[in-house]
């Protein structure tokens, strides 16, 4: 029995001994991989800096290539982003972005990708990049006819706007009204980046004092239409719409580009809930900056059920909006035209999407009750503004008006 217990002792001893063993190998692989991948760095990065252009040019492939590789050959994302680091140290920034500036098409491609690979989920490579003055020859870049080239660019700077210290550079380069004409023009990647690269620079608080230009409108228009409502890329396209709406040139162009608010509205009722919000946002932007030129033009492209389901499903925003914007639509006495159970149907289909048909008629109920309070509270507002004292005749009238008021709230929503 003291045998038996000495040799598993003497086993654990052994078996402990091989799991360092096997531990130390894969140390040293370790360290051997990564002196194979210093020196590697070291030779590119000479040949980068020193070399003729076919040189720097096969370099900076070469660049592309290793980043790549560590990407793809290790189930560690830190692998990649240490040899991204590693480059940047070694001075291959500096003459990248000096081959942009070169004529030879071949150069400026081969420096474009691998700045694009050394970006990649690299923060201060990225800023490195706009530093090293990577921003002037890339919107040269964005005017040029060669589709490669310009598409290239456009997602260079895509990637370079996303960290924050370069969006007032990339702002200040002139490189939004070129992203714009790429919305109508580009290919469908160079389009999908121009909207993202837009979304960066002007949804940010660097942005404030900077104006989009109206002219993004109708292609963005026709993006929104093709594109799936519930789609991250429908969020950003809508996005910009809301920004535009700010503008009296950007409202302008949206309800006269085709199927412009028709278009918002269709995002209303089908989109995500962060478009929803962007898509009611615009158009109650329209209405409150003239409701009776774009009061009629919402209401004519069939506006109110959205916003009504919206007032039940959306973000506590878009709630809040599309209630605001009901308001505006119907706020009229010309619209108590329309039949209560007209509006009683729509709501009452709304709710049996929202609930199932079972809980239908309680939801729709609470949506009604909620409408005719919001109403009242609309006209209650409107009285005390006028001013109406507290004396006995004048809260007699007072209440007689919103007596009057609430009848025919309760009238018009068929309660």
């Amino acid at each position: 029995m003291r045998w038996s217990k000495t040799k598993k002792k003497e086993g654990e001893e052994e078996g402990g001994g091989g799991d360092r063993a096997r531990g130390d190998v894969i140390v040293w692989k370790q360290q051997r991989s990564h002196s194979r991948s210093n020196l590697l760095i070291q030779e590119v990065s000479g040949r980068l800096i020193s070399g003729d252009l076919q040189t720097k040019i096969q370099a900076a492939r070469d660049i592309r290539k290793a980043v790549r590789d560590s990407a793809s050959s290790s189930s560690s994302p830190s692998s990649s982003l240490k040899t991204r680091s590693r480059f940047a140290a070694a001075g291959v920034v500096q003459p990248l972005v000096l081959m942009l500036f070169s004529p030879n098409d071949e150069a400026r491609e081969a420096s474009l990708l691998a700045l694009l690979n050394l970006a990649a989920r690299n923060e201060r490579n990225k800023i490195k990049i706009v530093a090293d003055g990577a921003v002037p020859p890339l919107v040269e870049l964005l005017k040029i006819h060669n589709g490669s080239l310009r598409e290239l660019a456009t997602a260079a700077i895509l990637t370079l706007s996303t960290a924050t210290p370069n969006k007032p550079t990339i702002l200040a380069s002139g490189a939004a009204p070129l992203l714009v004409q790429i919305l109508g023009s580009g290919s469908v990647q160079g389009r999908v980046d121009a909207v993202t690269a837009l979304h960066n620079l002007f949804t940010c608080k660097e942005s404030a004092t900077a104006c989009l230009d109206a002219a993004a409108v109708p292609a963005l228009i026709n993006l929104l239409k093709e594109c799936r409502k519930h789609s991250k890329f429908a969020e950003k396209a809508s996005a910009l719409l809301e920004i535009l709406s700010n503008s009296d040139e950007g409202r302008t162009a949206i309800a006269s580009s085709n199927g412009g608010i028709l278009t918002l509205v269709e995002t209303i009722e089908d989109g995500s809930p962060v478009s929803m919000e962007h898509a009611v946002g615009a158009l109650l932007t329209l209405c409150l900056s003239c409701r009776s030129k774009y009061r009629v033009l919402i209401l004519n492209e069939g506006a109110i059920p959205g916003l009504l389901k919206l007032t039940v499903e959306g973000t506590p925003e878009a709630q809040e909006r599309s209630r605001a914007l009901l308001d505006l639509l119907r706020e009229s006495p010309q619209d108590k035209r329309l039949a209560s159970s007209v509006l009683e149907k729509i709501v009452y289909d709304i709710a049996t999407r929202v609930d199932g048909a079972d809980k239908a008629p309680e939801t729709a109920k609470k949506l009604l009750q909620d409408m005719v309070q919001r109403s009242i509270e609309i006209e209650t507002s409107r009285i005390v503004s006028k001013g109406v004292s507290c004396t006995t005749e004048a809260s007699s009238v007072g209440c007689s008006e919103l007596e009057q008021h609430t009848s025919v709230s309760h009238e018009y929503f068929g309660l």
